[in-house]
Formats: structure tokens, sequence, C-alpha cells
């Protein structure tokens, strides 16, 4: 199995790209803010038991993906304080240990760019991190400070882009099958 773990700043069109990339690969998504969403219905998030949980249900989600075989996984993800910083090595040794492979593409896009995106109101259906004011407040006290990662397989500049476009470059450039009458 294919993990493929986009990540980026809030607002750089994750959930957006991920949805274009499995319509075109058939590959399923796995929104990082289901997970947030069901552990925040009972521990507060930061929490010890909100991070482990959130960490578990992440974990065991890849572990059964890959159990199930299946062709590959979208992850949506934004580092952030509260994340372990094993995560990463553990999500490797999952995927890898069945014999897959994670690949790691990082989207960006300028600050102007993602601060427009951010205040865009279907964040808001999500939960999602919706007011810029709050996002340079949550940047400047380092919040997203990223941790060391494997070297990405690719890093798309979704400024100018399209998401369906972002998604046609990741297809391409990591070699992902097409699915038939989705071209």
């Amino acid at each position: 199995m294919r993990l493929i773990f986009l990540y980026g700043l809030p607002g750089v069109g994750k959930l957006t790209i991920a949805r274009e990339l499995a319509e075109l690969t058939g590959f399923r998504v796995f929104h990082n803010h289901l997970t947030v969403d069901l552990v925040l219905s009972v521990f507060e998030f930061g929490s010890k038991p909100f991070v482990e949980l959130r960490e578990a249900v992440w974990l065991e989600v890849f572990k059964q993906a890959a159990a199930a075989d299946l062709n590959g996984l979208i992850f949506t993800f934004v580092f952030e304080r509260t994340v372990r910083a094993g995560f990463i090595e553990k999500t490797q040794s999952v995927i890898e240990s069945a014999g897959g492979e994670v690949l790691f593409v990082e989207l960006t896009c300028t600050t102007e760019e993602l601060e427009k995106r951010i205040e865009h109101p279907s964040r808001q259906k999500f939960g999602k991190l919706s007011s810029a004011v709050m996002f340079r407040e949550l940047q400047a006290s380092g919040v997203f400070a990223w941790p060391t990662l494997p070297k990405s397989h690719l890093v798309v500049d979704t400024t100018n882009r399209s998401a369906s476009a972002s998604a046609r470059l990741i297809a391409t450039e990591l070699g992902l099958s097409v699915e038939p009458n989705r071209e």
C-alpha cells in the first residue's frame, strides 16, 4: 500500500487536493480532522488522553488499511506542537512493515494566499482554523514548528495552481496509476 502523506500549513489545500487525487487514483482519503473531531468530543485538545488517542487512531487506521491491502490511502496532515515526535517514524514503521511505502508530499503557498484561504467559510464546517489573526498568533508562537521529516518526495506550491492541477502533478510525479475514465 502507498500512503500519500499530504502535509502543510492550514489553508494550503490539503483536503481539496486529496479529494481530487482520490478521484484520479481511486485511493481513499483519511482526513486528519475526522480523528481530531472524534477525540475532541471527549477530551480537551492537547490533553494527554487527546494526544495519545488521536495518534492511536491514526496509526490503527494505517495498520488496518495496509492489512486490507488497499492500493493507496491519502492522509492529510498539519504538524502542530501536540503531535508527538515519534509519530512519523511510527507511521513509516506501520506501513513499511506491511510492505508498503510512505510518500511525503508537502503543499505550500504564499502567506498572503494562505491567509485568504484560512478565512474561507468552508473551513468552519470542519472546525478548522478560520482566522488569519489567530493563524499569525499561532505561527509566531511556534505552534506549527516542523519536526525533522524524511525528505519529501514532492513539494507543490498551490498558490496559483488549481486543486485538480495539483492532484495531477502529484499523481504524475509519484507515478500513481490514474483509474480509467478519471483523466
